[in-house]
């Protein structure tokens, strides 16, 4: 059980991290490449941010927990 305890919460939490980064809304991507104005500067607010800072920490997460995965086994 213990064996299978740890794989299963990093499953968990790289599913959640892909969500996160799904979720946040792109920037201007190709479109400033063929002539788009790239000259806003915006910042994050909102839910926006508290996005962002989740996707940070699942991101904390999914690298202690394969490090711990790595270790014990």
């Amino acid at each position: 059980m213990r064996n299978l305890l740890l794989p299963l919460i990093q499953i968990l939490i790289s599913i959640m991290l892909v969500t996160a980064i799904l979720l946040q809304q792109r920037g201007t991507g190709l479109g400033s490449s063929f002539g788009g104005a790239s000259d806003v500067f915006r910042t994050k607010r909102g839910i926006e941010k508290g996005l962002f800072y989740v996707t940070i920490a699942l991101s904390v997460l999914f690298f202690l927990t394969a490090i711990l995965n790595v270790a014990l086994s």
